[in-house]
């Protein structure tokens, strides 16, 4: 069922986010709009549009969610692939995605610092930042 669902919302996502798909969405509008004075702007007439958006707002949220997660594991593996490839690469840098939002705010405020200093000492504070998360990684793997 996964795979079925993964590939109808690639499919939806391609589709609903072509330039048809928006001027089909302009012109039911621009439809719907024109029909106003002949139903009299009734409540029926703008339920119409106001329950088709609601659907469809609805069910294209969960179609593109699924796409933009399964974009960014793509977008991670490449990256981690690419910080494995290169020989001089930090590979406790691969997988910052598992790290906890506590973990990511250190890491990145200690990188922050990195820039601000921008000298020689930099790459061994890096070293030590680096070790430091993969002590509290490697520590927190343990306890689960």
């Amino acid at each position: 069922m996964q795979e079925q669902f993964r590939k109808f919302s690639q499919k939806t996502s391609d589709l609903v986010g072509s330039p048809w798909a928006f001027i089909i969405a302009v012109v039911i509008i621009l439809v719907w709009a024109v029909t106003g004075p002949i139903f009299n702007f009734s409540d029926t007439w703008q339920l119409i549009i106001n329950t088709g958006t609601t659907i469809v707002t609805f069910l294209m949220v969960f179609l593109i969610q699924n796409t933009q997660n399964r974009d960014a594991k793509a977008i991670h593996l490449k990256l981690d692939e690419l910080i494995r490839a290169v020989e001089h690469a930090r590979n406790n840098l691969v997988d910052l995605e598992d790290l906890s939002d506590d973990e990511l705010a250190k890491l990145q405020d200690q990188f922050r610092r990195f820039r601000e200093q921008a000298g020689g000492e930099a790459s061994d504070e890096a070293e030590d930042a680096i070790e430091t998360i993969e002590h509290e990684e490697h520590e927190r793997r343990q306890a689960a």
